[in-house]
């Protein structure tokens, strides 16, 4: 339902202007939360990914543009509300300067649990305590372009359905399963061969044929700051670096991701 908004602080807006990404994650009590999409291409990717829209927050510039997400909205929920504003308005309840485009509250699908997320796969990606959403979101853009089959993320790490995570990752959060896990020790249990990508003297370089030849791998990716925590290590079954010119010894934990999933994509030389 299409509404011209009057009243700035008509109640409906409070998600995009009082909310933080983290009060969101458990609102309404006893729920699995609500999040905010950004851009029409995450939306869309969120939508096809089966999560329900709360509300659409349109600019007047972005409204024609966004004229078949609106219908697409609508035909899942006629009364679902688009709310309409004028530039100075958005500026007025969320702060932004300039937007990319429309924005959306989804209800938090739920999450898959581990046994169901790894049954079938054979190259997932394990985010240990990364904090930053430009890395995350980039970490799942990579996997999602270079075939991995799960993301799993650790208790330490940020959520990929922050806003801006999302808005980095093009949507693909929305494409590649993704889930939480306690340690790597889990994924032993279930099969893999858990390879730490951390500066340890007894490590294997990336271009090794023996992880080629592994059937089910866990590439685990430590925090940017502190890399791998040294228990993370120890329990996993081997390091892994990558081979580095000019006396750099260390990407971009995002760089690394990429480096690493296309090297050891599943069935690339076995």
């Amino acid at each position: 339902m299409i509404e011209r908004i009057e009243d700035v602080n008509d109640d409906r807006l409070r998600f995009y202007s009082k909310f933080t990404d983290a009060q969101l994650m458990s609102y309404p009590e006893g729920s699995p939360g609500m999040f905010i999409a950004e851009s029409r291409l995450v939306i869309e990717r969120a939508m096809k990914a089966g999560a329900r829209p709360v509300s659409l927050f349109v600019e007047d510039r972005w409204f024609e543009p966004s004229r078949d997400l609106v219908d697409a909205i609508e035909a899942i929920d006629p009364a679902t509300p688009i709310l309409r504003v004028t530039h100075a308005q958005m500026q007025e309840i969320t702060g932004y300067q300039v937007t990319r485009g429309p924005l959306a509250v989804f209800m938090r699908p739920e999450l898959s649990g581990l046994d169901e997320l790894v049954r079938d796969a054979h190259r997932v990606a394990v985010l240990e305590d990364i904090t930053n959403f430009t890395n995350i979101g980039a970490i799942f853009r990579s996997a999602a372009a270079l075939g991995m089959d799960a993301v799993l993320i650790t208790p330490g790490c940020h959520d990929p359905l922050y806003k801006r995570a999302s808005r980095v990752s093009m949507g693909t959060v929305f494409q590649v399963p993704w889930g939480r896990v306690e340690s790597v020790k889990e994924l032993r249990a279930r099969g893999f061969t858990a390879a730490a990508l951390a500066l340890e003297p007894n490590a294997i370089t990336l271009d090794d044929p023996v992880l080629k030849r592994i059937d089910k791998l866990a590439l685990v990716l430590g925090s940017e700051g502190y890399g791998l925590d040294r228990a993370t290590i120890d329990a996993c079954d081997m390091s892994v670096i990558i081979p580095m010119e000019h006396e750099v010894d260390s990407l971009n934990v995002a760089a690394a991701s990429a480096v690493a999933f296309w090297e050891l994509r599943y069935g690339k030389g076995r």
